[in-house]
């Protein structure tokens, strides 16, 4: 059994753990698999051992590895989810070549990944990025302005919009990780008791990564992103 698949299996009983200890049923957390820059083969590896979804962060960069990917005849489809930034000049790698986009906290955005979607490819999924701690240097639009966000991505043809992501800045133990959680948390149930036209598949909240990812599910997190966690420790490009 390779590494990879052994981590798997321990980020899997992780998630279980964290499901009971919050009484969630168990299932109710997926699990995203951050790959960014890991090679083709690292993904290969983890869709053999059953892990369907991967998350990238470098656009160009996973486009790449899609491709290669491909080439292997894996037994079941995979699902990409753009989950770095998204400038305007890549909006249409993202719109072409993604099944989800967890980044989006502007409308310019989610305007031209709805434009650039193409017709032959089910609508994409979007989460709206939410800046939940408020830092000044982080991405994300602010609590307050987050609905009519989601309000206005939703009436666009080409997108659906699923729900919330937030990459809290790393918080100094459980207690305060939890309690940032919970802010987006209380966000994504206040945005869908609105009723909003358009978000009836407002469902995902998507938080959590390999250091807080027990906080996360037990603030009502549906998706984690794991890399580091999966696929061992992360050796950054030169340039993203």
């Amino acid at each position: 059994m390779t590494t990879i698949s052994n981590n798997l299996q321990r980020v899997h009983a992780q998630i279980a753990k964290a499901c009971e200890q919050a009484g969630r049923p168990a299932g109710s957390v997926a699990l995203l698999a951050v790959s960014k820059t890991f090679g083709p083969e690292a993904v290969r590896d983890a869709a053999e051992a059953g892990q369907r979804s991967f998350g990238e962060n470098y656009i160009q960069e996973a486009v790449e590895k899609m491709a290669i990917v491909a080439e292997y005849g894996l037994p079941q489809p995979l699902e990409w989810h753009c989950i770095g930034p998204i400038q305007s000049n890549k909006t249409r790698l993202v719109a072409e070549h993604f099944d989800w986009a967890h980044t989006v906290d502007r409308l310019k955005i989610a305007q031209r990944l709805s434009d650039q979607r193409p017709e032959h490819l089910p609508p994409l999924q979007i989460c709206i990025q939410v800046n939940v701690d408020g830092g000044a240097n982080k991405s994300g639009v602010v609590l307050e302005e987050a609905a009519e966000l989601a309000r206005a991505a939703a009436a666009l043809p080409r997108i659906v919009v699923r729900g919330l992501m937030s990459i809290p800045e790393p918080a100094a133990d459980f207690a305060a990780q939890l309690a940032v959680h919970q802010r987006a948390q209380k966000l994504f149930v206040d945005i869908a008791a609105q009723q909003i036209a358009g978000l009836e598949r407002f469902d995902t909240l998507s938080m959590g990564m390999t250091d807080d990812l027990d906080a996360a599910v037990q603030a009502g997190s549906t998706m984690v992103r794991v890399g580091s966690g999966i696929f061992g420790k992360r050796h950054y490009p030169n340039a993203a």
